[in-house]
């Protein structure tokens, strides 16, 4: 078993991909934490958790659920949008609670608007930009969504969240596989339930940016 796990960083400049490191994929009901597999229920409490520590807890939506393609990522989206509205209603005054888009993925330069978006291929300076401790991708094409967690990792605290549709993503701090409606939406109950229960942290965490 790798001793290797998936922590926020900053790591340093160039983490290495988890893979290489041992940690291996959930199967099918399972999630991980940190590298460890667990029952997927574990992770979702663990999740919900994590968005109500969070100072800044933000939803990363991708193309997948973007843009309503067919009826399913239509359905998705909403759900996605119904886990957003249920974190806000959720947090406490003190806590800001984001919805950031990743609308397409070609390189943005010379920058893109932080407040508005996010890219995969500079995801820090939109975390940086807002502060944002704790976050979750989803409907993310997985490529993409690597490039953006490792990133994530190695210059900034951020905790990633990874909700993903395929097999789960090993570069995530914590990740679902088999991403449905049901599970996404069963996410938001979660965050109803713990709701009042945890404490939010003191400040947004550390990075390598000089703000």
């Amino acid at each position: 078993m790798s001793e290797y796990r998936v922590l926020p960083g900053p790591e340093h400049f160039l983490p290495p991909a988890a893979a290489s490191m041992g940690i291996v994929l959930p199967n099918p009901g399972e999630a991980h934490i940190n590298g460890v597999i667990v029952p997927e229920e574990k992770a979702m409490e663990e999740a919900a958790r994590q968005f109500l520590m969070a100072r800044v807890p933000t939803i990363f939506p991708g193309p997948l659920v973007l843009w309503a393609w067919n009826e399913k990522a239509a359905k998705k989206a909403a759900a996605v949008r119904h886990l957003y509205e249920t974190i806000k209603e959720c947090v406490t005054p003190e806590q800001k609670a984001m919805l950031i888009p990743m609308p397409d993925y070609r390189p943005k330069y010379p920058k893109i608007n932080p407040e508005i978006e996010i890219n995969p291929n500079h995801p820090n300076l939109t975390i940086w930009h807002n502060k944002i401790d704790a976050c979750m991708f989803v409907g993310v094409h997985c490529h993409q969504a690597n490039l953006s967690l490792k990133i994530i990792r190695g210059g900034t605290s951020c905790y990633t969240i990874a909700m993903c549709a395929q097999a789960g993503h090993e570069d995530a701090m914590l990740s679902f596989r088999d991403a449905t409606v049901e599970k996404i939406l069963r996410l938001a109950e979660w965050v109803k339930r713990l709701k009042g229960s945890v404490t939010v942290r003191k400040t947004a965490g550390r990075s390598t940016a000089s703000n």
